[in-house]
C-alpha cells in the first residue's frame, strides 16, 4: 500500500514538469513504470480530482484539488492576502520584481512574486523550487534556520555549480553563511544563473529563526551589487512587517 501511494505522489510530482499536459506512455517512462500501473493510478488520482485529462489528446495533467488544497495552505499559513500588499510596496520602491520563499528541505519553494514596473524582469514562479547555496533567499534560509537544521545544512548540503560565480567549496559556504547572519543579508551575484543578481532577507520568528525569506532579483546588465544592497533596508522593513503578520510554525 505504502509503495503505491508513493508511486502515486512520484506521478503527481512528475504532471507539474508539464503544465500543457503529457501522454501516458511518456509519463510512465519518465517515472520508470509499466503503463498498466500508471494508468490505474492515473485512474484513481483522476476519480479524486488530482489529475485531469483531455478526451481528444489522451493527455494527462493536474487537476483544480490540487489548486483547491494549495490555496487553502497558502490562506492558512498566512502568505495570501497578507503578504502581497507588503511585497507590492517594496516592488513600486524598487522597480523590480519582489520573491517570497521557504525552506522545504533542502529546497527553497517559491511562494509569491510581486512583478516590478521594468519591461526586463525576473520571473520566480510560486510552486517551484530553487537551491539554497547559490539564491540570495536560500542563503537567509540556511543562515537563520535553528542551530541543528544550519549545522546540518552547511555541513551537508549539496553545491552544484551553476553559474559563474557559485560556490562549490564546502569552507567557503560555510563562510558566506556566517557572513549572512553576521550582516543580516545575502547577496547572490550570478551565482545561480548567469546575469541575475538578488538581494534577499530573512522574515523571522520571535526565537531569530526563519520563517520565509524576501529578495528583489534585477539582471545583472541593469543592476550593480551596490544599487541592490541599497535595497536591503525597504526589504528589512517588509520583513519585519510580514513577521508581525505571517503565522509562526
Amino acid at each position: 500500500m505504502a509503495d503505491m501511494v508513493g508511486k502515486a505522489l512520484r506521478l503527481l510530482s512528475l504532471l507539474g514538469d508539464y503544465p500543457e499536459g503529457v501522454a501516458l506512455s511518456e509519463l510512465g517512462r519518465a517515472a520508470g513504470f509499466p503503463v498498466s500501473t500508471t494508468h490505474r493510478l492515473l485512474s484513481s488520482l483522476q476519480a479524486e480530482g488530482f489529475v485531469r485529462s483531455d478526451p481528444e489528446s489522451k493527455r494527462y495533467a493536474l487537476g483544480l484539488r490540487l489548486f483547491e488544497l494549495g490555496q487553502r495552505v497558502s490562506h492558512a499559513r498566512g502568505f495570501a492576502g497578507v503578504a502581497l500588499p507588503v511585497m507590492e510596496r517594496v516592488s513600486a520602491h524598487t522597480g523590480e520584481p519582489t520573491l517570497l520563499a521557504v525552506r522545504d528541505g533542502s529546497d527553497q519553494l517559491y511562494v509569491h512574486a510581486v512583478p516590478g514596473s521594468r519591461q526586463v524582469q525576473i520571473r520566480g514562479e510560486p510552486g517551484t523550487r530553487g537551491p539554497l547555496h547559490c539564491t540570495s533567499m536560500g542563503k537567509c534560509l540556511v543562515a537563520f534556520a535553528s542551530v541543528p537544521e544550519r549545522t546540518r545544512l552547511v555541513a551537508e548540503l549539496d553545491l552544484p555549480g551553476l553559474a559563474p560565480r557559485t560556490i562549490t567549496a564546502r569552507a567557503a559556504f560555510e563562510r558566506e553563511i556566517d557572513l549572512v547572519r553576521t550582516q543580516g543579508y545575502a547577496i547572490a551575484d550570478e551565482e545561480h544563473e548567469a546575469g541575475i543578481r538578488a538581494a534577499g532577507v530573512p522574515v523571522c520568528g520571535p526565537d531569530g529563526v526563519a520563517i520565509a525569506a524576501l529578495s528583489t532579483a534585477a539582471p545583472a546588465f541593469r543592476t550593480s551589487v551596490e544599487q541592490l544592497t541599497g535595497f536591503v533596508p525597504v526589504l528589512r522593513t517588509a520583513a519585519r512587517e510580514l513577521a508581525a503578520v505571517l503565522p509562526y510554525r
